[in-house]
């Protein structure tokens, strides 16, 4: 079925009382995820949530929650920074902090691929321009990680129109038909769906 039918079809489904999320899910097949590691950032045209956003910083800014090197220490609390991790979306960092951003916070970023990275986290100069910057590219940015032979990412919201949710579905395949080893060969099928409908199989 084409997206555009798809997305009709879905449609046609009962209302619910909330703004349903559409999700895009993307079947694999001769992958090995042990070797063929898919890990990858998609940029989207157009956002559709809000990002909950971290700063390790040398000094506090207003643009965004910020934790200064003093504060470091009390995250060696397990608890602490569990709650931190869970807190956060996405965290951003100076350069200068990075070693003791790997010491302190590493091992419970780095499984969630949350730790600040050169791709989409490390800003070079602490200014509000470069931190707005960054901030503004993490708004429309998305995190792929295949940890098994599916994967399922929200694209949009179901109060999107049709041809926003259609530029962020193929922005977002084409990003991991890109990052598969044999490209469309890698792929079993790939399905839309609205958080309480059934999926529906699309040709993209």
């Amino acid at each position: 079925m084409e997206l555009k039918e798809a997305l009709a079809e879905l449609r046609k489904n009962e209302k619910r009382k909330f703004d349903q999320t559409v999700d895009l899910l993307v079947s694999l097949k001769g992958l090995d995820l042990r070797k063929d590691t898919i890990s990858i950032i998609s940029t989207i045209p157009h956002t559709f949530r809000e990002r909950r956003v971290c700063g390790f910083l040398e000094a506090r800014s207003t643009l965004v929650n910020t934790i200064t090197k003093p504060e470091f220490e009390k995250y060696k609390d397990k608890k602490t920074l569990r709650n931190l991790v869970r807190e956060y979306d996405f965290f951003i960092a100076s350069p200068k902090l990075m070693p003791s951003v790997a010491t302190t916070f590493g091992k419970a970023l780095g499984p969630l691929g949350k730790m600040p990275s050169p791709q989409l986290g490390v800003i070079m100069q602490e200014t509000p321009e470069a931190i707005k910057a960054i901030l503004d590219r993490i708004s429309k940015s998305i995190k792929i990680r295949a940890k098994e032979p599916s994967i399922k990412i929200a694209v949009g919201k179901e109060s999107m129109s049709d041809e926003h949710l259609m530029d962020n579905l193929k922005a977002i395949y084409l990003d991991i038909l890109n990052a598969l080893p044999e490209k469309k060969e890698n792929v079993r099928k790939v399905m839309i769906k609205f958080t309480m409908s059934k999926p529906i199989v699309v040709e993209m």
